[in-house]
């Protein structure tokens, strides 16, 4: 990758480890997490009113919208309110790195290299060694789950994203129309799972703290981190892109400290020294070997 092109891909990992402790405080203000991840999109889709429509076939745009937005934030966001903390939540959201190659490999025939296994594999020891300690955090089963379910439609999404073409109004208008997908299906489902009395309660006190987390999850973690997210994944294989969000716990877990008190100790601190060298074997170009004269 180009070195311009790395320092976009660390760029969102950074807004996306924030993103899970403005999730935290999102739900701790009140919002629903169905509700909230509508108002997200809701956000999120306001440029398509007069950004240009990309150049992708509809039935294309709904599959990854679906995917990649509804499937993926419906569960996060609900598994998080069920009892996974926001540090933790990260972690498990990389999962999808390792996902999104096995769909690769199945769906697009994209066979990653040997060096690129073998930095997944020191990334998933570290990635393991993390979730060593949830037992640790308050994590509950439920939540775990529907946060691994999350990670797997995200991965899934990100192989839809690959061959889905450039938008001629670039990154912004892309998120800005993909947005629009999820908005009537999250709004349906909030309205059957959590009911129209707990939405119009939520709203009603909706309050600073809700409004901030409402504007970084759209406008950051969103149009912005995953604007730059499709920029790449058009770009390079899924296998040289995705392996970048391993980072994503890191951040998650800094920010989760600083803000919320969330704890970590040497393990965790172990788990990340291997995610950083699994990332640095995968992405960062090595100079050739000097052939032997």
């Amino acid at each position: 990758m180009k070195p311009g092109h790395i320092a976009l891909a660390l760029l969102t990992t950074a807004l996306w480890g924030f993103n899970f402790v403005m999730i935290r405080i999102g739900l701790e203000s009140g919002l629903p997490p169905l509700l909230m991840a509508a108002l997200r999109f809701m956000v999120v889709a306001i440029p398509a009113l007069w950004l240009p429509r990309p150049k992708i076939p509809l039935g294309r745009m709904l599959a990854i919208g679906m995917f990649l937005f509804v499937g993926q934030f419906a569960l996060l966001f609900t598994g998080m309110a069920a009892g996974m903390p926001p540090g933790l939540a990260s972690v498990t959201q990389q999962s999808q790195a390792f996902l999104t190659a096995l769909f690769a490999a199945a769906m697009l025939r994209e066979r990653p290299g040997a060096r690129s296994v073998a930095g997944m594999a020191i990334a998933f020891a570290g990635l393991a060694l993390i979730g060593t300690t949830a037992g640790t955090a308050g994590m509950t089963s439920l939540g775990l789950t529907l946060c691994l379910a999350a990670a797997a439609s995200w991965a899934f999404g990100n192989v839809l994203l690959r061959g889905a073409g450039s938008s001629p109004g670039g990154p912004l208008a892309f998120m800005s129309w993909l947005g629009i997908v999820p908005i009537l299906p999250l709004l349906a489902l909030s309205l059957l799972i959590e009911g129209p009395a707990e939405i119009t309660h939520a709203l009603a006190g909706l309050n600073l703290n809700g409004i901030a987390a409402i504007l970084y999850v759209a406008l950051l973690a969103t149009s912005v981190g995953y604007g730059i997210w499709g920029f790449l994944m058009a770009r390079y294989p899924a296998t040289t892109v995705a392996p970048f969000a391993l980072l994503v716990p890191i951040t998650g877990a800094l920010s989760a400290h600083l803000v919320t008190g969330e704890s970590f100790g040497p393990i965790r601190l172990a788990g990340m020294g291997l995610i950083l060298a699994g990332l640095g074997v995968t992405a960062l170009r090595w100079p050739p070997r000097k052939a032997a004269a």
